[in-house]
């Protein structure tokens, strides 16, 4: 395998980052018997003028005044005009396709609108309804600590006439403006007045902005199927005092401030929330181990299965256009080349095959090297990469079935080498046309493989269902195969339809999809086996 070490590039000017928090307000209400289900989606003003998805909000249930909890970040960059599209949808399915939701809105703005008002917050109604919504931007500062942190509730108020309240709690950031922005949901407790909410993580950057000192504040609900969540009470605090103060002083009044004023000095409060536990630790980062000498080994996979389509005809996605118009996978291997080129030091890749009748015995093959070449896989650069795909087309024949575990288990297996080292970590690229036959010993290779040093990105071309291909992207949720369950999420899943959108498409939003959860998975694995950067 290949060992090509990352050179982070220099920015031609300096750049910030910065968080984009969103919340609305009387939203649509396009469900008949219940409120809809918002999402925000981000879309970027590409160079050939089209829009490029950029991200998506959590869905909330039942709600017409969301505040989301995903936040979206992003560079801002002085010199350049960065148009953002904002649009809310209702979602009334599992469908990642927004043509299958109900469309509640939009704005169009610059992110510089947005970054020139960031002592009060923008504001502005969507495509001229009375729906409003809200951004918040602040730059992030640079904090590499986790806090760790674990609350109960004891004697909550009763919110509901036939049974006890179904608490949930919200912590909220105070901004410059004197708003405040979500940073954390809490699980719902059913029935319970005195909850015990899981332990849950967070980036101190992302609690607090690095400031130990900021306000935050804690707000209790009573959850209500309806979405019409009753309010219990909330408090202040800061970090500072949760990390520093005795069990004692880690004991907050839930504060409802409509009862205090209606019951006066007969009211104490609403429950109390106590910190049970609190722990913050140093993080290395992503850069911390690259700098340590820690490289990233890139393996690139390509599909030659029947579902293609017949190569010679024009509607195959391997199609060789005579006017010299790039077909998907062509594009997808050159964008990704180019992406991956900075990260390899030698621009060596190993390059592999799947899913096609091989020379000179016609054998059917899962895992055959790119360039037909039966000891070396390596390919120099984009160009080698290239000349490797039209190698094996011209000489291979589509097949199938679309079996993806051997080619992860082919990676898998070298980055076995490593499991306890943290000189080499592994990224499989997959680019595949959507249709997978091996799905379960593929879920069964990826749970296998997720305690090794790899992680696993896969690029669908074409316009096929790829449904199934969520699935194995566990962002949600761990990923399961009977009584398996993967140790750490290690799949990205990308369209490369989103990115060829109006005639044109964005190398930019393309890296940042496909490279977007390698250095925290990167940094989860080392975290997880112990392993620190080197020195």
């Amino acid at each position: 395998m290949n060992s090509g070490t990352f050179q982070p590039g220099l920015a031609a000017l300096p750049t910030s980052t910065v968080e984009l928090s969103i919340r609305c307000e009387n939203l649509m209400d396009k469900d008949i018997l219940s409120k809809s289900d918002p999402v925000c989606v981000l879309f970027i003003k590409g160079k050939a003028n089209n829009w490029l998805e950029f991200g998506r909000t959590e869905r909330i249930s039942d709600n017409l005044s969301p505040s989301w909890q995903k936040r979206f970040v992003m560079d801002y960059k002085f010199e350049e005009r960065q148009l953002l599209k904002f649009s809310i949808y209702d979602v009334d399915s599992e469908s990642s396709s927004l043509d299958s939701h109900d469309f509640l809105g939009s704005i169009e703005v610059s992110l510089g609108e947005i970054v020139s008002v960031q002592s009060k917050g923008f504001s502005k109604k969507l495509d001229g309804k009375s729906s409003m919504i809200h951004i918040i931007s602040e730059e992030l500062l640079g904090n590499k600590e986790t806090v760790t942190l674990n609350f109960c509730a004891k004697k909550l108020d009763k919110m509901d006439f036939f049974g006890k309240s179904d608490p949930y709690m919200e912590i909220s950031r105070s901004t410059e403006c004197n708003q405040y922005v979500l940073v954390h949901r809490t699980e719902v407790i059913k029935s319970n007045l005195n909850p015990q909410w899981k332990q849950f993580k967070l980036e101190v950057r992302t609690l607090c902005n690095g400031d130990y000192h900021r306000d935050l504040k804690f707000s209790v609900y009573d959850w209500d199927m309806g979405g019409g969540h009753d309010y219990i009470g909330s408090f202040h605090t800061t970090l500072n005092r949760l990390k520093s103060g005795r069990n004692s002083e880690n004991v907050y009044d839930c504060i409802n401030e409509e009862k205090q004023r209606k019951k006066g000095a007969k009211y104490s409060n609403s429950g109390t929330v106590i910190l049970n536990d609190i722990s913050i630790e140093t993080v290395p980062s992503f850069l911390d181990y690259i700098q340590g000498g820690t490289r990233v080994n890139f393996t690139v996979a390509v599909d030659f299965t029947g579902s293609n389509g017949n190569p010679k005809h024009p509607s195959s996605l391997h199609y060789q256009d005579p006017t010299g118009q790039p077909n998907q996978y062509v594009t997808a291997i050159t964008s990704v080349g180019e992406i991956i080129q900075d990260y390899d030091s030698d621009k060596m890749f190993p390059a592999l095959g799947f899913g096609a009748r091989v020379p000179p015995n016609g054998d059917v093959s899962h895992e055959f090297f790119l360039n037909l070449s039966g000891e070396n896989p390596f390919c120099n650069g984009i160009d080698g990469l290239l000349s490797a795909y039209y190698n094996s087309l011209y000489n291979v024949q589509l097949y199938g079935p679309t079996n993806f575990s051997p080619v992860i288990n082919h990676v898998a297996q070298f980055a076995s080498a490593y499991e306890s080292d943290p000189s080499n970590y592994f990224v499989l690229l997959i680019i595949t046309d959507g249709i997978i036959t091996d799905l379960e010993e593929t879920k069964r290779s990826i749970i296998k493989a997720s305690k090794l040093p790899l992680s696993i990105i896969i690029i669908g071309v074409g316009e096929e269902d790829f449904s199934a291909m969520d699935g194995l992207d566990s962002d949600d949720r761990l990923l399961k195969c009977g009584s398996l369950v993967a140790l750490r999420d290690i799949v990205q899943f990308v369209e490369l339809r989103k990115f060829l959108q109006g005639g044109g498409w964005s190398k930019d939003l393309l890296a940042r999809a496909v490279l977007a959860e390698i250095p925290a998975q990167l940094s989860g694995w080392m975290k997880l086996k112990s392993l620190k950067p080197r020195k």
